[in-house]
């Protein structure tokens, strides 16, 4: 399957994508796999169990807004998204703060 990844705006996040395109609904073979990645992980001490990272997806052109939540902060995570679009992905995490959009095909 294709990778690829995404550099946040501000360089503090990536997301690697795999199984890339994805697609809204998601499609039966395939899941819609992010591995999160943070650039500044100094002090951590592992995640906790109230770590997480923070996703509001807004669908561009739209009001539609999605949240989404990682358990443990950056790391593996599935992000299904409900229709098909560019979305634009304003993350949050331990003090931490990035933006990234991902397309999403029709399913």
């Amino acid at each position: 399957m294709p990778q690829r990844h995404i550099i946040g705006d501000k360089g503090e996040i990536a997301a690697v994508l795999f199984g890339y395109p994805y697609h809204a609904p998601a499609a039966e073979d395939r899941a819609n796999k992010i591995l999160w990645v943070a650039k500044d992980t100094e002090g951590a001490a592992g995640p906790g169990p109230d770590d997480r990272l923070t996703i509001k997806a807004v669908l561009a052109g739209t009001n539609e807004v999605v949240t989404r939540s990682v358990t443990g902060g950056p790391g593996p995570s599935l992000v299904d998204l409900p229709k098909p679009g560019c979305w634009k992905f304003s993350l949050s995490w331990a003090g931490h703060a990035d933006h990234l959009d991902i397309e999403y095909l029709a399913g």
